[in-house]
């Protein structure tokens, strides 16, 4: 009997020659960390967010200079009005509570003593009104382009102060037209500014952040910001109000620490005669720095802590 062949045995399977992935078997959190990749728009150390800002910090003035000349760009007189609103502010509140109300009795100078705090309160309120809306109303900026979102609010501030000094202008003509003349006092207005602005700025930041979470804030806040003008001393002496009022005691003291009031305090004693016969009370520059210091750092650091947030929802 012939045998049967035995059938052919199955070729050897072909040696894989492909290159073996290296970063096979890799979730995305790895493979980041193996090529230094970080989330798009993680927050900064808060030293690398200081650098970031100084480096935009001609972005940030040529933003608050822009925002600035377009605020007025279609009335018919145009940039006047950056004079005219705080004046007719004035011109309202005198007749109101200068004439109809009689505050300006026992006040000398009562104009200057009230253009004063009206421009000087102007520039806080203003101020923060802006911060609620630095991010809502540049929202369209925020998501396109990457860049520390602290320079909307700073700019707008600092636009603020530009505006200030339009009518700090205004407020020396007023002075010298009543009979206030120049004085070395007057250079005691610039480290009052300087300390408001710290203050208006760290307001700013932390208005930033709670108006883009909560947007309904800045419908809010011009309620909150009359009662405060009114127990500012923006209208009427402070001391006067305290003394014919059956306020408590407490809160007297509380007034007394207000920092709208502290700032305009200051900007009286430079520039009104009269005001500077008053003897200023010890703890008004030391309160207008620690105001100062206090709310520029905890806004700055309460703005960063949500830097990764704003636009995204």
């Amino acid at each position: 009997m012939s045998q049967t062949a035995a059938p052919p045995a199955p070729p050897a399977p072909a040696q894989d020659t492909r290159p073996v992935d290296p970063d096979q078997g890799l979730d995305a959190a790895e493979l980041a960390a193996k090529y230094g990749l970080t989330v798009s728009g993680a927050r900064p150390s808060l030293k690398e967010y200081v650098q970031q800002l100084w480096e935009r910090r001609h972005f940030i003035s040529a933003f608050a200079t822009a925002k600035l000349t377009a605020q007025y760009s279609e009335a018919k007189l145009g940039q006047i009005w950056q004079l005219m609103t705080p004046l007719l502010n004035a011109t309202v509140y005198y007749f109101i509570f200068g004439v109809l109300m009689g505050t300006k009795q026992g006040v000398p100078d009562y104009i200057p003593f009230l253009v004063t705090g009206v421009f000087i309160w102007t520039f806080t309120a203003n101020s923060i009104m802006s911060g609620t809306r630095a991010i809502t109303g540049n929202m369209g900026l925020v998501r396109a382009l990457h860049f520390p979102r602290a320079s909307l609010p700073i700019a707008l501030a600092l636009q603020q102060l530009q505006q200030l000094l339009f009518s700090i202008a205004a407020l020396a003509m007023i002075l010298v037209a009543v009979g206030v003349y120049p004085a070395v006092s007057w250079l005691i207005a610039v480290p009052a500014l300087v300390l408001q602005a710290m203050f208006n700025t760290g307001l700013s930041l932390a208005m930033a952040r709670v108006a883009s979470k909560t947007p309904d804030v800045s419908q809010l806040m011009p309620f909150v910001l009359r009662t405060w003008m009114y127990v500012s001393g923006v209208m009427w002496s402070l001391p006067q109000l305290m003394t014919r009022s059956s306020l408590p005691h407490g809160l007297v003291k509380v007034l007394q620490y207000n920092p709208a009031a502290v700032y305009i305090d200051l900007m009286r004693f430079a520039l009104i005669h009269s005001f500077k016969a008053k003897q200023l009370p010890p703890h008004v520059w030391a309160v207008a720095g620690g105001w100062a210091v206090l709310a520029l750092i905890a806004g700055f650091i309460y703005f960063w802590k949500a830097e990764e947030k704003y636009g995204r929802g």
